[in-house]
């Protein structure tokens, strides 16, 4: 490990608005601040946004300066990462802004029911050769409900035409309520104003996609806990890449 990483490992120790609660640590340790982080952390009784896989966390901050009346947590597992979007969020005096490094596999351990109202999935990685893996899979949509209040909204930005579809799938299979779905999201006319204000905010590597040339695309749906959800069963054509200047993972053309 490189001395500018065990550097933020060290700073990440002491950021207030930070906590890190890995696989190996929530098993030993319960999250006392489950259910509780409207009075505990944010002070208010504002909705909670959660954004996951928030790598650097530039997103999850450029949300909370646009919606300072809502709170927001980003969460991932590379600390080092994290570490950029919590300095800035320290920097800026944002209140309404929290990390947390975890493994979002074991997500539900730090929410209880009805404490999140959206969540944002953000340039996930699409997995291409593995469902379960997907964040948009019925591995994770069941894992959200336990703490998503009913038809909370999710809201997934991808440059991935593979996840964008599979997800298209999930929501037709599944018949969930969707409230905005556009394959070119910078190029679409007649959005809604709280669409529109998304536009402002680009990721390092959003950028770099969209001057290569992809289309970002965008959908928002809402996730009902009555049905149970089913996986779709449908072959889906692989990304011709896996990231930027990446070849794709597999000499497949499709996946399920």
């Amino acid at each position: 490990m490189g001395k500018g990483k065990l550097a933020k490992f060290a700073d990440m120790e002491t950021f207030e608005n930070v906590f890190q609660y890995p696989f190996s640590v929530v098993e030993q340790v319960p999250f006392t601040m489950k259910g509780h982080w409207h009075e505990q952390y944010f002070d208010n009784p504002n909705p909670i946004v959660l954004e996951l896989g928030c790598g650097k966390g530039e997103y999850t901050v450029e949300l909370a300066r646009l919606y300072p009346d809502m709170n927001f947590i980003g969460v991932d597992i590379k600390g080092a990462r994290m570490w950029t979007g919590a300095k800035m969020a320290l920097e800026a005096g944002l209140k309404n802004v929290a990390f947390l490094r975890t493994n979002i596999e074991i997500i539900d351990r730090f929410f209880d029911v009805d404490e999140v109202d959206e969540i944002w999935l953000t340039f996930s990685d699409p997995q291409m050769k593995n469902p379960r893996k997907r964040l948009t899979s019925t591995y994770f949509m069941e894992r959200y409900r336990r703490f998503l209040k009913d038809g909370g909204i999710i809201h997934l930005k991808t440059d991935s035409n593979f996840l964008f579809t599979y997800t298209t799938y999930m929501v037709e299979e599944n018949q969930l309520p969707l409230l905005f779905r556009t394959e070119d999201l910078y190029h679409t006319e007649g959005i809604d104003a709280q669409t529109s204000k998304i536009l402002s905010i680009q990721t390092y590597y959003e950028s770099m996609w969209i001057e290569r040339g992809l289309n970002i695309r965008y959908m928002k749906f809402r996730l009902p806990h009555a049905k149970l959800l089913q996986e779709p069963d449908v072959e889906i054509e692989l990304d011709d890449y896996r990231s930027y200047h990446r070849p794709k993972r597999s000499s497949l053309d499709t996946s399920k």
